[in-house]
């Protein structure tokens, strides 16, 4: 992921429009194409996307807040998801968000100071049958325990080279 800092958020937003056709049915394309290089879509970028498509930065800031892959703040290098659906719940959710926050040091919402990981809420992730459940990036866990949920971060911590 590039580094914001600097950007002129004009000429990247236009170019990308350019790519996406610059109707207002390209805002996701180019939200995601903005998530995918900058890892966030800042509030600046979210400005000259509703300039570029026509359309309001109140519109373009609901959609980001919308979908839970599109964010506009910088996350962790791992952006842990913990179901907290009727599923999960039951099958002691709780114990494994208090696992990941106590073995990451930060609550729900947050990134550690690092930048290595951020914890977050997800709804329904489809493994109703499996629960609990969480997603790390794109890799889905399942049938988790506190003990389990722990190995998990740690072999991310060893991945990320922090181990």
């Amino acid at each position: 992921m590039k580094a914001t800092a600097g950007v002129d958020w004009c000429e990247v937003v236009d170019a990308l429009a350019e790519k996406h056709d610059r109707k207002p049915h390209a805002l996701m394309g180019i939200l995601q194409d903005l998530q995918m290089e900058y890892g966030h879509v800042c509030p600046d970028a979210q400005i000259e996307v509703a300039l570029a498509l026509g359309i309001s930065p109140t519109h373009v800031s609901d959609v980001i807040s919308f979908y839970h892959f599109l964010c506009s703040e910088p996350k962790g290098q791992y952006v842990v998801w913990l179901c907290q659906t009727i599923s999960c719940d039951m099958a002691d959710k709780d114990q494994i968000a208090k696992a990941l926050s106590d073995e990451l040091g930060i609550s729900f919402g947050e990134t550690t100071g690092d930048g290595l990981f951020t914890l977050e809420y997800t709804n329904c992730m489809g493994m109703c049958d499996q629960a609990p459940a969480m997603l790390v990036n794109d890799e889905v866990h399942v049938s988790l325990t506190p003990d389990s949920a722990r190995e998990i971060i740690a072999g991310y911590r060893r991945e990320g080279g922090l181990g």
